[in-house]
């Protein structure tokens, strides 16, 4: 069974294609067909080394980009007026010439400003924050809820209709009305006391 194949055997290199409608090609086309050297392999070849070699450049040309990005960020960096007036109050040994001039020593000193420039942003939000939680103390909203009469009162009255009436929910109308009139009243003030 498995012995023999079950294709049979080209008999030639020439393949011939029966169609119902007759297809004629000149005899030019033929002849050019015949005497090119190219195969589908040298054609699937070519095609690899085109997308290869745009490949390629493409890459050439991102790296470039980066590079031409990474000089511009550091020449800002190098003549932003934060490093000049860092560079005053910088401690003397910060003045000294630079003993290593290789790429690692720069990147150091970049990276240093960096820090210093995040500890300056990391104390102002710091500052920003101790403000916020100034303010928020200031206002007090959870006493003034709590200590509220009117809210106290119209809350106990709408808790007392429910108990009552637990199987008709729907009579205690009146109380909740009650309830919302005072929340609104005490929603009304605390926004009084926040657009101040």
């Amino acid at each position: 069974m498995g012995t023999g194949s079950s294709k049979p055997a080209p008999s030639s290199t020439q393949h011939v294609f029966a169609s119902e409608t007759p297809v004629q090609f000149s005899q030019e086309l033929v002849d050019a067909l015949q005497a090119s050297p190219e195969t589908d392999s040298t054609r699937s070849k070519d095609l690899e080394l085109h997308i290869q070699s745009r490949v390629e450049a493409e890459l050439r040309r991102l790296d470039a980009e980066a590079t031409k990005t990474l000089k511009d960020l550091e020449d800002s960096l190098s003549d932003s007026p934060d490093r000049t007036t860092n560079s005053r109050n910088a401690p003397p040994q910060a003045h000294m010439p630079d003993q290593s001039s290789s790429k690692g020593g720069v990147d150091h000193k970049a990276k240093a400003e960096g820090d210093k420039l995040r500890d300056l942003s990391r104390a102002s939000v710091q500052k920003e924050i101790e403000t916020l939680k100034k303010k928020l103390q200031q206002r007090q909203l959870k006493e003034d809820v709590v200590n509220d009469k009117g809210v106290n009162k119209a809350r106990e009255e709408v808790v007392q209709c429910l108990r009552v009436n637990d199987r008709r929910p729907l009579d205690c109308w009146k109380e909740v009305e009650a309830f919302r009139r005072e929340v609104g009243r005490l929603e009304g003030a605390f926004l009084g006391k926040v657009l101040e």
